[in-house]
């Protein structure tokens, strides 16, 4: 069996580790969309603390993750961006990654699974991951495989700070290191080395 993931945006570092260790893996898009998880949130180190940005989400109570559509009564992509500067401006990256970043998040795509997919397939190209990724067409229930990633990253629940190797981040001054932000963070604080972080994580 391919290791099986859910769609997530700007994705967690577990997420991303687990990915550059496979050659090829699915995307699940026929469960039924949880609320609350990173497959339409991100979470990012900032001034004040952890930020979660949140894209805004149309859908019913049996909505299948390729059916979710992206809400754009407020401009929510234009928040985030924001927001990823006024963390990241001082980060050693931000300025060589921040113009093909914000053209991702401003293309109005209709589908969450569509705006997730292309910020992936950048995230893993600027990191060096060679995964080639297919997306499932049926739906699959939970077995107990090691494989099924689908419910590995949470938000609800807490990343062990001894997890992953400290790294530089922006405000570490202030707030101690914080493991298992989006791999956003990781990009714009490591840039090429990056890549090799994620690889170093078993």
């Amino acid at each position: 069996m391919k290791p099986l993931f859910s769609t997530a945006y700007m994705p967690p570092i577990a997420y991303m580790a687990a990915l550059a260790h496979c050659k090829e893996a699915e995307i699940e898009t026929k469960e039924t969309f949880p609320k609350q998880t990173y497959r339409n949130r991100a979470a990012i180190m900032t001034a004040g603390g952890i930020r979660t940005l949140t894209v805004p989400t149309i859908r019913s109570n049996h909505t299948t993750t390729d059916e979710v559509l992206i809400d754009y009564k407020e401009r929510w992509n234009v928040i985030h961006l924001r927001t990823i500067k006024a963390a990241y401006s001082a980060s050693p990256y931000y300025l060589y990654y921040k113009d093909e970043l914000e053209a991702l998040v401003m293309q109005q795509h209709r589908r969450l699974i569509d705006l997730n997919t292309e910020l992936l397939r950048w995230l893993a190209q600027k990191t060096k991951i060679d995964c080639h990724i297919e997306f499932t067409t049926d739906w699959h229930p939970p077995i107990g495989d090691k494989s099924d990633l689908r419910y590995s990253f949470s938000p609800k629940t807490p990343y062990p700070t001894d997890s992953h190797k400290p790294y530089y981040q922006v405000f570490a001054d202030r707030i101690p290191f914080t493991p298992n932000l989006s791999v956003v963070d990781l990009l714009m604080n490591l840039g090429p080395e990056a890549a090799v972080y994620l690889k170093n994580i078993s």
